[in-house]
């Protein structure tokens, strides 16, 4: 998928959302876990209910290794349902790979052609040789951790060297290495101040924001300052739809709160 076509959905949906799929079989609706493979039903809900709302989805890698084999297997069933049924929405394995080389070629293999994820989000710590592998596959993306939303982001992100900060060199320095093109950047909407600055570094690629709803960031300080002539944003919101109910019509409720950030945007984006 390129970016012109994810902007082209933007517009017709009017809608950056990204939905996070983050299951936690403690969580999910009770009724759910009757089914031979719950995962993968609870997933399956929540597309076919909020597909008309997003523009992407996200699972987190993590809640599918906990499981095992089990999380593995539902993971492929969930990213070939969205493929097969939604080939327009973008896809994200929020994996937060990054090795040295040979390793890193080998996740971009896993998730990029094996499981035909459209991107992954990569640890920028180990630099350039750790990332570019990501970067080899046509119409696919590496999303960058740049700020992050956590509040131990604070310990090593924001440390100034040379009066630049840690994370202002990471987004300057991969915009140099090879088809630094796909690349795309997570900056967290609890740090929506930065923002600004952020745009002055990389104008014009996507930003992938998780922390709007549960973790406390405001979409519209978010859009103020880093919206860009192509929208330039996904924004992630997963435990605030997902987990709207655990009643059975759960489904319902979800589409109910991503159709609610869909509405938020399509006025956002109206008046921009």
């Amino acid at each position: 998928m390129t970016t012109d076509q994810i902007f082209q959905q933007i517009l017709k949906k009017r809608s950056f959302l990204c939905i996070g799929l983050d299951v936690d079989l403690k969580k999910i609706s009770p009724h759910l876990l009757e089914e031979e493979d719950p995962i993968f039903a609870f997933n399956k809900a929540i597309i076919d209910a909020t597909h008309n709302y997003c523009v992407a989805y996200k699972p987190n890698i993590a809640f599918y290794e906990a499981y095992g084999l089990k999380g593995w297997k539902a993971l492929k069933k969930t990213i070939d349902y969205l493929n097969e049924n939604h080939p327009n929405i973008f896809t994200i394995a929020d994996a937060k790979r990054g090795d040295i080389g040979n390793t890193s070629t080998m996740y971009a293999k896993a998730f990029l052609k094996d499981l035909d994820f459209d991107s992954i989000t990569v640890a920028p710590y180990m630099g350039k040789d750790s990332v570019e592998p990501f970067l080899t596959f046509e119409n696919k993306y590496a999303i960058l951790l740049a700020l992050t939303s956590n509040k131990g982001a604070f310990d090593f992100q924001t440390l100034a060297s040379n009066e630049k900060e840690l994370y202002k060199h990471v987004l300057q320095t991969s915009t140099s290495w090879s088809n630094a093109e796909r690349l795309m950047y997570v900056v967290g909407a609890t740090k929506a101040e930065y923002f600004k600055e952020i745009r002055e570094i990389v104008p014009n690629h996507f930003l992938l924001v998780p922390g709007v709803g549960a973790q406390g960031g405001s979409l519209e300080e978010v859009c103020t300052y880093g919206l860009n002539d192509k929208v330039g944003l996904l924004v992630n919101s997963s435990r605030g739809i997902i987990y709207a109910s655990r009643d059975k019509n759960f489904a319902e409720a979800s589409a109910e709160k991503a159709r609610d950030l869909k509405n938020q945007m399509e006025a956002i984006l109206q008046a921009y």
